[in-house]
């Protein structure tokens, strides 16, 4: 339970939200900032333990789960700690004077308001700084040739399909501010999650992304999507009327047929099915269908946890099978996603049994003077290297405009 305290009134929202900040990264401790789609405010949670990490996935998804905020790697490993940071200190820029806390954190708040006193004026922040080194960038033949392979493993029938990636390094623009870039990106992207994740061991991370993976509001009904297909947004057109090729058609309704199946796999029936319908998320096009169940009218208590579980790593950022998809990446692409195309998000926040888990895309990983940019497509028999390498700068431009 989180109870609620009178925090520095003399201080603007931006000033107290930015010393909280200040609070985490000064004592070495993790923080995470977000802001739902379509929320006009955004939250911040600090958590009091530097690690606090889950063993493979956690209850995320039920009434039972503790408040905080989860960030979880594509695969686990050791270098990619899980992690799940407690909502010890609890800020809400729509209820600007007060922060709500934890009973851990109650009984040190004489000892955090002192601390918090005591800070100078934030300059520039310390962020956490991931420990391992920057992934190495593919040049457009290596990245065409990672194609090239995807298409010839599912020709072979090694794969029904591939969701090939790549990493970019871009140099930091003088006097960048973390912080800033977040509000910006909030401006930019009104119906995407946009997050910014910094904790030990995981380094910092900002991001804008469109896709859920799973969610159950406080109306109790588990939804998730099915994101896939991309094209640019052209000025002066709607979304509705875009033409979409057969490749982004098939590739789409792949991820929707996977989803299907996680479902016949709990012996679930009943579950609503909408779309598939073309959404903007920023400059570009995906095709989406969105599924939902309605909790009080299935015996399933696990459900949000289950398919969880069976959705992780989705099939848009994979492949099918998963497995050989995952073996394919690991023997082909070349480099460690970290966090990128993992899932993070609220758990059990605002209010009990509220919880939106979204996959990590269009993102970010923070270094000292760089930004470490991620994209990726998904493949199909007949998918063109060229064409996909296009598709990959096409997707940069979301997170990358901060950097311009």
């Amino acid at each position: 339970m989180l109870q609620t305290v009178a925090w520095n009134p003399d201080l603007t929202p931006p000033q107290r939200l930015r010393r909280l900040v200040a609070l985490a990264l000064s004592s070495g401790r993790p923080v995470a900032l977000w802001r739902l789609p379509g929320a006009a405010h955004a939250r911040l949670c600090l958590s009091l333990r530097v690690e606090a990490a889950y063993v493979g996935l956690p209850p995320a998804l039920e009434a039972s789960a503790p408040a905080g905020f989860a960030f979880f790697p594509f695969q686990d490993s050791d270098h990619n700690p899980p992690l799940f940071l407690p909502a010890d200190l609890y800020f809400d820029l729509a209820r600007p004077d007060e922060v709500r806390v934890s009973s851990a954190a109650a009984a040190r708040l004489p000892q955090l308001r002192q601390q918090f006193a005591a800070l100078p004026d934030p300059g520039p922040l310390a962020w956490h700084v991931r420990p391992r080194h920057a992934p190495r960038p593919a040049t457009q033949p290596e990245y065409e040739a990672l194609v090239r392979a995807g298409v010839a493993a599912m020709r072979a029938g090694t794969v029904q399909k591939v969701v090939s990636s790549r990493a970019v390094h871009r140099a930091l623009p003088e006097g960048f501010d973390a912080l800033r870039a977040f509000e910006e990106l909030q401006a930019r992207y009104p119906t995407a999650f946009v997050s910014l994740v910094s904790a030990p061991g995981a380094g910092t991370w900002l991001g804008a992304t469109p896709e859920v993976l799973a969610e159950v509001g406080e109306d109790q009904v588990f939804r998730t999507m099915a994101l896939a297909g991309t094209q640019p947004l052209l000025p002066g057109h709607a979304p509705s009327e875009a033409i979409w090729r057969q490749k982004e058609i098939e590739e789409q309704a792949l991820v929707a047929r996977y989803i299907v199946n996680c479902f016949k796999q709990l012996r679930l029936r009943e579950y609503q099915e909408t779309g598939p319908r073309t959404v903007a998320a920023g400059d570009v096009l995906h095709l989406r269908t969105d599924f939902a169940v309605d909790l009080h009218n299935v015996p399933f208590a696990t459900l949000g946890t289950d398919m969880l579980r069976l959705l992780h790593p989705t099939s848009a950022v994979s492949g099918m099978p998963r497995q050989a998809a995952l073996d394919f990446l690991k023997q082909h692409e070349g480099y460690d996603r970290a966090y990128y195309a993992g899932f993070l998000g609220p758990v059990n926040l605002p209010e009990p049994g509220a919880s939106r888990l979204y996959v990590n895309l269009r993102c970010l990983q923070l270094r000292p003077q760089q930004a470490v940019l991620y994209a990726g497509t998904g493949l199909t028999p007949d998918s063109d290297p060229t064409k996909e390498w296009q598709e990959t700068e096409l997707k940069l431009r979301t997170i990358g405009a901060v950097l311009e």
